[in-house]
């Protein structure tokens, strides 16, 4: 889930070297931290947030077939 994550923010983002993911893991859930540059966390969010809940539901569509729940906090 980590590396599709960072994936898809790295194509999103004007510069995907600031791209970082950690995974604090846990029994059943598992959280994944999205940190990307100030500049481009319009670009991660999009308007009315849509490209994060795009993200988010491709994220749950992935964790659905491995039975674990995770979710996506994006970091300021």
């Amino acid at each position: 889930m980590k590396e599709l994550i960072k994936f898809i923010a790295e194509a999103l983002v004007d510069q995907p070297n600031h791209v970082e993911v950690n995974e604090v893991e846990g029994e059943r859930t598992s959280v994944l931290e999205l940190k990307v540059a100030k500049e481009d966390l319009g670009k991660i969010i999009g308007k009315q947030g849509r490209t994060a809940r795009a993200i988010r539901t491709i994220l749950a569509a992935a964790s659905a077939k491995i039975n674990k729940r995770v979710v996506l906090e994006i970091m300021e």
